[in-house]
């Protein structure tokens, strides 16, 4: 893929026509065709294999031994080799998966017969807040006079998060306990939280860094994210109420947060590049770290981004909300840019959330927080349950999409987890 600038000009791997000799990988909505190629860590199931990387290729795992790539345990030091790597492996792989081959057949592995592992090593986690309907939501909430701070449409507002609680798909989450006040309540108690939501997210994948005291220009900043995974930011409501202020999100977020185990690349994400979000009349204009015509015209990206709930008595998991990553305020550019302005090192496999994704719809909003106006209304289910927050035994599964006319549909996979009850004080 060459760059004019920042927009992108696609290659032979973006193809829509392009077939994979991987029957599955041409099936109709198949997340993983072959104009995707995302990243993930894996091995067999039962097995005392080595955890290495591979390619999701409809419902298998290409893996990339195949080509002599020696990964070891997490993505991290092909996530560092930078653009030029990896636009040149994408090419590889794709010529491989393409043209028959009984060399590579060997190489596949079943996904339902793999172990899939979290794809980085974490080392650190920033969360974002660049939806302005999300941030408008819960500010009206909370200050129903003045909803958006004066800071929000001049700077991403972001918090650093908890590394060590990020977790991959499929493992469970354990309620949190911690301190509650209510406003009839003369002091705080500490108990499970009666409040827990999810946040629809995505997470871009750090890849190479910069040294400390060097910032990233925001013309360069594409060149530093290496893919993208769904991000679940689990949030004890009710935890967070009474800790935020003044210094912001702590232990109502820091037990846990799901990602999903395939890193979809910037180079699979070039066809769906869009417009920034289109600034209301009277808004600021960024500052000039923060703005780039190119940055305005394509930086954004249309990532369709869906939460659904599956609980004990409806196994049927049930959609709760559908949004797009489009109407962010903030471009991924500018997240980068913004970090390392005061020369802050970002790393190999750190992660930056997006922050909530919700969107002007009302089926668009991408917490529970907003779906039942903090509680007040709970949303019905087709199983005749209804939900105000997350109850135990409850699976949470975000899942997303891009399409485009014109062009190979792709999927994420997805990020999930079941809640487990809180653990009893001994």
């Amino acid at each position: 893929m060459r760059k004019m600038g920042s927009v992108p000009i696609l290659d032979e791997t973006h193809d829509p026509g392009l077939k994979s000799w991987v029957e599955s990988a041409n099936a109709p909505g198949c997340d993983f065709p072959i104009q995707n190629l995302p990243f993930g860590i894996f091995r067999r199931k039962n097995s005392k294999e080595a955890r290495r990387a591979g390619v999701a290729i409809g419902d298998q795992i290409f893996d990339l031994a195949a080509l002599g790539v020696k990964s070891g345990p997490t993505l991290n030091g092909l996530a560092a080799m930078g653009r030029p790597a990896w636009k040149k492996l994408r090419r590889e792989i794709s010529k491989a998966l393409s043209r028959p081959s009984k060399l590579f057949q060997k190489h596949l592995v079943p996904m339902k017969r793999a172990e899939l592992f979290l794809p980085v090593a974490v080392g650190d986690y920033t969360d974002f807040y660049t939806s302005v309907f999300h941030a408008t939501n819960v500010g009206r909430l909370f200050r129903p006079d003045n909803p958006l701070l004066p800071n929000y449409k001049w700077l991403p507002i972001g918090y650093h998060g908890r590394a060590s609680s990020v977790v991959v798909s499929g493992t469970p989450v354990v309620r949190p306990s911690g301190q509650t006040k209510s406003p009839d309540q003369a002091s705080p108690s500490f108990g499970p939280s009666k409040r827990l939501d999810y946040e629809a997210e995505l997470a871009f994948v750090i890849g190479p860094g910069n040294a400390l005291g060097k910032p990233i220009p925001l013309q360069k900043a594409l060149d530093h994210i290496f893919g993208v995974v769904l991000l679940n930011d689990w949030s004890a409501r009710d935890i967070q109420a009474w800790e935020y202020q003044p210094l912001g999100p702590f232990l109502a977020k820091s037990f846990g947060t799901t990602i999903s185990p395939w890193v979809v690349t910037l180079e699979g994400l070039a066809p769906f590049r869009c417009p920034a979000f289109a600034r209301a009349a009277g808004d600021p204009q960024p500052l000039p770290y923060l703005f780039d015509e190119a940055d305005s015209r394509a930086g954004g990206f249309s990532i369709e981004v869906e939460m659904y709930l599956r609980t004990p008595k409806s196994p049927a998991p049930v959609r709760l909300s559908h949004g797009n990553y489009n109407s962010s305020y903030w471009t991924p550019a500018q997240l980068i840019a913004h970090h390392s302005s005061n020369g802050c090192n970002l790393q190999p496999g750190d992660l930056v959330g997006s922050g909530t994704i919700s969107g002007p719809a009302p089926d668009s909003a991408g917490s529970l927080l907003e779906l039942t106006q903090g509680g007040k209304a709970a949303l019905e289910l087709p199983s005749g349950e209804a939900r105000t927050f997350i109850e135990d035994g409850d699976e949470v599964i975000e899942r997303a999409r891009c399409a485009r006319e014109g062009h190979a549909t792709i999927g994420f996979g997805e990020a999930a987890g079941r809640v487990l009850a809180a653990r009893e004080e001994k």
